[in-house]
């Protein structure tokens, strides 16, 4: 099958199609006699996959090893388990940077009058020459 047939039922995009064989998450497709890039529905398979990946926030780093060790039937889960792991944390600790944004903000936004004075907490706190 053709890269559009593909991009339609992997749901990922031609571009990105493209992308994931230059870093060489995909393998490079075949070509036809015109020249065209040829797909299998494996190919459709790993397309899926690292769309499923991407959806959980892996970098395409951690996606290219992935899907690596995905098609290493003889891998150890450990490798895979790792990843996930680091994977986790990274966003448990993304997550308590922004909710610490978040409370700040709420805090700023609770003391700002937000009337016709001039004064404002909120400005105050993102000037950094004070």
């Amino acid at each position: 099958m053709n890269i559009g047939e593909v991009s339609k039922q992997a749901e990922v995009n031609s571009k990105m199609i493209r992308r994931y064989e230059a870093q060489g998450i995909i393998p490079k497709a075949g070509r036809s006699m015109s020249g065209y890039r040829q797909y299998s529905e494996n190919d459709v398979h790993v397309l899926k996959f690292v769309k499923r990946a991407r959806e959980l926030g892996f970098s395409m780093k951690d996606i290219k090893q992935l899907v690596s060790l995905w098609r290493n039937k003889s891998r150890p889960s450990s490798q895979v388990k790792n990843i996930a792991m680091k994977h986790a944390a990274e966003l448990a600790k993304k997550l308590n940077e922004i909710e610490a944004m978040l409370l700040t903000l709420n805090n700023l936004v609770e003391n700002c009058h937000g009337d016709h004075r001039p004064d404002c907490p909120i400005l105050t706190e993102l000037d950094c020459h004070r």
